[in-house]
């Protein structure tokens, strides 16, 4: 078995699956199960802006992705019983950086909004910057909420 072939794809196999894991939190991305159904709609203007880190996940991808490349590391060092240890030793010090890894990627900006209501009331909303549909403070928002979601868009 050739494992140099392994150790180039690995790395770029690990990164798809937990690209796979991320969401986009902004306020224009909907799931398909939010589609066609209600949303309370309050109007206002942003008054204060404050950029905050969305941490990422720490799911089962990174970790089973980091226990099979640490694994097969392990595997190729020594031969018979010492062989088997490092594997073990490799997979669970790959389970563990491949946790880490998957919060790591998927960390993202986030946006801390107060707004004033047309009504007067202050609310604050956190969600995923959105780079194609920039906030600034003076804008007037739209806050869509259903359920427990609630959404900050522009208004055009």
């Amino acid at each position: 078995m050739n494992l140099r072939r392994y150790w180039a794809i690995l790395p770029l196999t690990f990164a798809a699956l937990l690209s796979g894991c991320m969401t986009d939190s902004t306020g224009t991305t909907y799931s398909s199960s939010e589609a066609r159904r209600i949303q309370q709609v309050s109007f206002g203007t942003v008054s204060e802006l404050q950029y905050v880190t969305l941490e990422g996940t720490e799911g089962a991808v990174g970790t089973v992705a980091g226990a099979a490349i640490g694994g097969i590391a392990g595997s190729s060092v020594g031969g018979g019983r010492g062989s088997d240890i490092a594997a073990i030793l490799g997979g669970v010090a790959g389970g563990v950086l491949g946790s880490r890894a998957e919060k790591q990627l998927t960390t993202q900006q986030g946006i801390e909004m107060t707004i004033r209501l047309d009504s007067g009331k202050y609310i604050s909303v956190v969600q995923e910057v959105d780079p194609k549909v920039p906030l600034q403070v003076g804008d007037s928002v739209k806050i869509l909420t259903q359920g427990n979601t609630t959404r900050v868009v522009r208004m055009r």
